[in-house]
């Protein structure tokens, strides 16, 4: 979390408000990236779970897996959003 501080401090050369805006961006955006890197995981698995217990390749979102990928998205979101919140307050400064 501190290396968005340090990314932001190094880009917005010493303006608290692009600081500020810097950190938010980059914070939103990696959290972006982790949320789709780990959604994606977690879609193949559920995938390859149910291809192997059902035989079929088809996969039919109004099915339980279906809710089971959405509760797990989800979960993913309401992480990847506390987390988010944590680097930003760690990292938003008042002055310099």
């Amino acid at each position: 979390m501190k290396r968005i501080g340090i990314a932001a401090s190094k880009i917005s050369e010493g303006n608290i408000l692009l600081y500020n805006v810097f950190v938010f961006a980059l914070s939103t955006l990696f959290s972006l990236l982790v949320f789709f890197l780990s959604g994606f995981s977690i879609y193949v698995a559920i995938y390859i779970i149910h291809a192997l217990m059902t035989g079929s390749t088809m996969f039919d979102f109004s099915s339980d897996w279906g809710g089971i990928l959405k509760s797990c998205m989800v979960a993913l979101a309401v992480m990847m959003g506390i987390f988010n919140m944590c680097a930003i307050g760690v990292n938003f400064r008042f002055k310099l």
